[in-house]
């Protein structure tokens, strides 16, 4: 697999941005893995960070150069700063540049790169994992499935949201905070819009440790989805909100990913 450190310019956002991509490459080594690496129609993978976290985090943290290697999948890990995977109010829009401009980028950067739904996917942990689940809400047509670990997926708890950071960061984020409720960022307004819409929607894995502070919130969301009547798996396990778990999911959710499915 090769490891590439990309800095693009993004429109959206009128700034560089850093984007780290793990591409499958054809290897023969005497110390190490061998691989044959697939060059057209490569399976993509947008990985997404948590708050504190940046393009190098999942690199860093995990293994997950070594873990996609035998699915040979690109992976796209992009930097969204703490902007929450959303249209600012104070005008950075980091929703559109990863919905909409960072494909654009990608495949212009990299052809081998599939455009094919059934072989694109999102995922994410914590703040990344709301990302994740937003882009499977809100643009499914381009998405065969997207996997949240330990999402910050249910916004409705103004308290919760107030223990993390103040009132004046979640309002330049969201705008006011009682409005957040059905609005275009909630995931329970995006999940009943994808359903009135009839469109087809991708698959949805959610997991979270049960020492986590945001496992109610995953288990909610699960519900709601299966309510719903779509394609959701919940599962969950011993941990807490920290790389030992997402190190050790992330690779279940690969395993997911590559899984056949009725």
């Amino acid at each position: 697999m090769a490891f590439l450190q990309v800095n693009v310019y993004s429109n959206v956002l009128q700034m560089e941005v850093m984007v780290n991509v793990i591409l499958p490459q054809t290897t023969h080594k005497k110390i190490g893995t061998e691989s044959t690496g697939v060059t057209e129609d490569v399976t993509v993978l947008y990985l997404l960070h948590g708050m504190g976290g940046n393009h190098s985090v999942w690199e860093r943290r995990t293994s997950i150069e070594r873990y996609v290697a035998e699915y040979q999948m690109a992976v796209v890990m992009p930097s969204t700063d703490l902007g929450f995977y959303t249209d600012t109010t104070y005008d950075m829009n980091y929703w559109t540049f990863v919905s909409e401009e960072l494909p654009t980028i990608v495949h212009e950067l990299f052809p081998q790169i599939t455009y094919k739904r059934e072989k694109t996917f999102a995922a994410g942990l914590s703040m990344g994992g709301y990302g994740a689940l937003k882009l499977g809400l809100a643009k499914p047509e381009n998405f065969a499935a997207v996997a949240s670990l330990s999402g910050a997926v249910v916004l409705t708890d103004v308290e919760s949201l107030l223990s993390i950071r103040n009132e004046a960061y979640w309002q330049g984020i969201f705008g006011p905070l009682d409005r957040v409720q059905g609005s275009k960022n909630d995931p329970l307004y995006l999940l009943e819009k994808l359903v009135d819409s009839k469109k087809i929607a991708p698959r949805f894995f959610l997991a979270c440790g049960t020492e986590d502070d945001l496992y109610p919130a995953s288990q909610y969301m699960a519900h709601q989805l299966e309510q719903k009547n779509l394609a959701v798996t919940f599962e969950d396990g011993p941990g807490k909100h920290d790389w030992v778990f997402w190190d050790t999911w992330i690779k279940r959710v690969l395993e997911w990913f590559n899984e056949k499915h009725d």
